[in-house]
């Protein structure tokens, strides 16, 4: 990702932000420059990047400003990917008036290069990739205990990979950057689908080396080993390594800290067993952020509201209809609204859920299909049914047990994190959206390039095919 210079406005917002927080670094104030950075000295009253890894309470809060990073605006944040690909797909409706940042366009599949909110998923994900490089290299050249060395490192080299994961599932073939030095950043070419997923699958059981499987937080909002291994079987489905996927998912359900959660109406409260990793509101008491985005009542949605070819891929009696959407009523129209996460003003029982264990089943399900162990697979896929009020599968040939696994991870995941695209994309179904989304051509498995960084970087040319 290619470096921008950074004003003095904006270098001191950016001071303010980390001083709330209570961790200033300099290395993550010097984001990102187009041409070349600012050579600014470190503020009297602010940490430098030497000292930042003088000792874990100061490592732990270069950690901390990433993960609020990522919480406020990244792919994973809840206003990000998960309503963006759902409109983009076919599991939501936008309802906006204009389109001043895009998301009709996406919604219309009519997107192009200068799309402006493609263009902030593309440029938030690399300035956060960068700070977790620059956390990689403080804490390599630092001489705390090698424990905390090893845990830091893992942590951060998780939250590139996962970045990297839905750049790659977003985009293509995409830039790979390991390091901080902006004159290389600036000039990397992209780096084709095959040889990211390896890159992903050595860093990731890197990762998996150097994390504990102990939680550093019982809300579990730091990532841990089981995440990292998490990831790393995502990456081994989408590679076809289907054994590979099957032995790191049922290591990750081996688990004692694991368990699955039985009772529907607990699914997305932040103290159930079933969670692998989430992400904290930024205030004590605050709704996480899919609450407020997908909330209407009395009047007609205009954000997004939950599409009729959704609804119709529910069966009779499913309760997660019951429970995780609600009718709203205008003038004789009905909508339906997105109700997963019910706190909408006073929260003290939610976090936003990145990778819950349902996940793991339906993974582990479909990597037992794919090598005829049906039989085997029913066990995965038939308790997230059952729960849901709905009768197991018996039986079933290959081809209709991937199509039930496929319709399970609509049922169960909208509305997170893009799941419904990364399914259809990683079972090559994307063009089953021909039946609903009109414009939807074969080239919409991925978004452009952004014409600002083509620009900057001719070695990102040249740009995806029908942009």
């Amino acid at each position: 990702m290619k470096n921008s210079n950074i004003n003095i406005n904006q270098y001191r917002r950016v001071v303010r932000f980390y001083r709330n927080i209570g961790m200033v670094l300099l290395f993550f104030v010097l984001l990102f420059s187009c041409e070349k950075l600012l050579e600014v000295e470190t503020p009297s009253n602010q940490i430098g990047k030497d000292k930042v890894f003088a000792d874990v309470q100061t490592a732990n809060a270069a950690l901390a400003g990433l993960y609020a990073g990522l919480r406020d605006n990244s792919p994973l944040s809840g206003e990000s990917l998960g309503p963006l690909l759902g409109v983009y797909t076919d599991d939501l409706d936008s309802y906006a008036l204009t389109d001043t940042n895009g998301v009709l366009a996406l919604y219309h599949n009519q997107q192009t290069d200068t799309n402006s909110t493609i263009y902030s998923v593309w440029s938030t994900a690399y300035q956060h990739i960068y700070s977790a490089n620059a956390i990689i290299e403080g804490v390599k050249a630092s001489a705390l205990p090698v424990n905390e060395k090893n845990r830091i490192e893992g942590e951060a080299i998780l939250v590139r990979s996962i970045l990297l994961f839905y750049l790659q599932q977003v985009f293509g073939a995409v830039p790979y950057p390991v390091a901080t030095d902006y004159i290389v950043n600036q000039s990397l070419p992209r780096m084709e689908t095959a040889e990211v997923l390896s890159r992903l699958e050595m860093d990731l059981s890197r990762c998996a080396e150097l994390l504990p499987d102990q939680y550093r937080d019982e809300e579990r909002v730091y990532p841990n080993r089981k995440v990292a291994e998490l990831m790393l079987a995502k990456v081994y489905m989408l590679e076809q390594k289907w054994v590979q996927a099957e032995t790191m998912l049922k290591t990750i359900l081996g688990s004692p800290l694991y368990s699955f959660q039985n009772d529907l109406s607990k699914i997305f409260q932040k103290d159930s067993k079933h969670i692998l990793w989430q992400l904290k509101p930024a205030n004590p008491g605050d709704p996480v952020k899919e609450a407020m985005l997908y909330y209407f009542s009395g009047a007609a949605p205009t954000t997004y509201a939950l599409s009729e070819s959704l609804l119709n891929s529910f069966e009779a009696g499913d309760l997660r209809k019951q429970q995780w959407m609600i009718p709203v009523v205008v003038g004789g129209t009905t909508w339906y609204r997105v109700n997963k996460y019910k706190n909408t003003t006073i929260n003290n029982t939610e976090d936003s859920i990145v990778f819950r264990l349902e996940e793991v089943y339906l993974l582990l399900a479909e990597a037992l299909t794919q090598q005829n162990k049906t039989a085997e697979a029913l066990l995965y896929i038939n308790p997230i049914r059952q729960r849901a009020g709905l009768s197991p599968l018996v039986s079933v040939s290959k081809e209709v047990l991937l199509s039930e696994i496929l319709l399970e991870n609509r049922r169960e995941f909208f509305t997170e994190t893009g799941h419904r695209f990364l399914d259809l994309k990683r079972n090559n179904r994307l063009n089953d959206l021909q039946g609903v989304k009109p414009n939807w051509q074969s080239f919409h498995n991925v978004w452009p390039i952004p014409q600002k960084d083509l620009l900057l970087n001719p070695n990102l040319n040249p740009q995806n095919n029908g942009y």
